[in-house]
């Protein structure tokens, strides 16, 4: 099971999204693919930066959160959280905050993080990735 990060998610609504990233998507059943809570933020605050609002938002209603399962920041992923910032600031290799939250529902729920960015996630202890682009 699949936890999709924002940079993934920006990906599906380029309009030319990598091929390899929609063919493995595809592949995936849809009951297996999660975002988080925290990426549905990202993902609107994009929308409202952009030179076209209403069509992101329209978008992101229409094409990408209905075909998606959105996990929430909860106790448990609070929990995560704190113990691997604590865990990143001592060892001297911090993560922003968004991306530690994300990184922490993911290890909640057992998800692989699928990202653009795997070396960025790398640092976080017991966190599987993949790039699909």
């Amino acid at each position: 099971m699949y936890l999709f990060d924002t940079d993934i998610l920006s990906q599906v609504l380029k309009r030319a999204p990598s091929p390899t990233l929609l063919t493995r998507v595809a592949a995936v059943p849809a009951e297996q693919q999660f975002t988080s809570a925290i990426t549905v933020g990202e993902m609107v605050y994009g929308a409202y930066r952009s030179d076209r609002p209403d069509h992101f938002l329209r978008q992101l209603e229409e094409r990408l959160w209905p075909n998606i399962r959105i996990l929430p920041f909860d106790r448990t992923a609070a929990e995560t959280y704190g113990r691997l910032r604590a865990q990143l600031e001592e060892a001297g290799v911090p993560l922003a905050e968004p991306d530690l939250r994300i990184a922490a529902i993911a290890l909640t729920h057992d998800l692989t993080m699928v990202t653009g960015n795997v070396r960025h996630f790398s640092r976080v202890p017991g966190l599987r990735t993949e790039n699909w682009l």
